[in-house]
C-alpha cells in the first residue's frame, strides 16, 4: 500500500521495517508479558524524494534520523500493540509531511517614507521629553 506524503512523494509501506519490544514504565504485569512498544525504521535513501526535502527532514527529525539516513520512530503510549503501531506510523508520516513543505521565500521590503518620518518624529519627541527631565545646574 502506498502512503501519499506530498504530490511528488509517495511512501511504500513495505519500505517501513517494524519491530516490537516490551514497553518501559508503569503498566503492571502487562509491561512484563507483552511486547507492545513499536519501533518503525525507514531508510530514507531508498525513498524517492527531492534533495531539498531530504535536507529539511534532517532538521525536522533531529536525532531520529541517523547519519546513514535511517529514520527511527517509536511509540509506547498505549497498552495495545496495534494502537502503538498506528501512532508511530502517524508520527512518521507527520515528519515526512512537515519536511515536504517548502518554506515561502521572503520578499525583502523597504519601509515607506511616511513610516520613516513617523519613527524619526517619535525619536525626537522622546529625546525632547528626556532632555526636559534632566536637572540643569543653576548658576546663582
Amino acid at each position: 500500500m502506498m502512503i501519499r506524503i506530498a504530490p511528488f512523494v509517495e511512501l511504500d509501506e513495505r519500505d517501513i521495517e517494524e519491530s516490537f519490544q516490551r514497553a518501559s514504565g508503569p503498566g503492571g504485569q502487562n509491561v512484563n508479558k507483552v511486547s507492545t512498544a513499536v519501533e518503525l525504521r525507514l531508510d530514507t535513501m531508498k525513498v524517492d524524494m527531492p534533495d531539498d526535502m531530504r535536507t529539511r527532514l534532517s532538521v525536522v527529525a533531529g536525532r531520529q534520523l541517523t547519519d546513514g539516513g535511517l529514520l527511527i520512530v517509536t511509540s509506547q503510549k498505549t497498552r495495545s500493540q496495534e494502537r502503538n503501531r498506528a501512532d508511530a506510523l502517524e508520527k512518521l508520516v507527520d515528519l515526512l509531511r512537515r519536511a515536504s513543505h517548502r518554506p515561502r521565500r521572503r520578499i525583502a521590503t523597504r519601509p515607506t517614507k511616511a513610516s520613516k518620518m513617523r519613527r524619526l518624529e517619535g525619536k525626537a519627541k522622546r529625546a525632547k521629553t528626556k532632555s526636559l527631565r534632566q536637572s540643569k545646574p543653576s548658576f546663582d
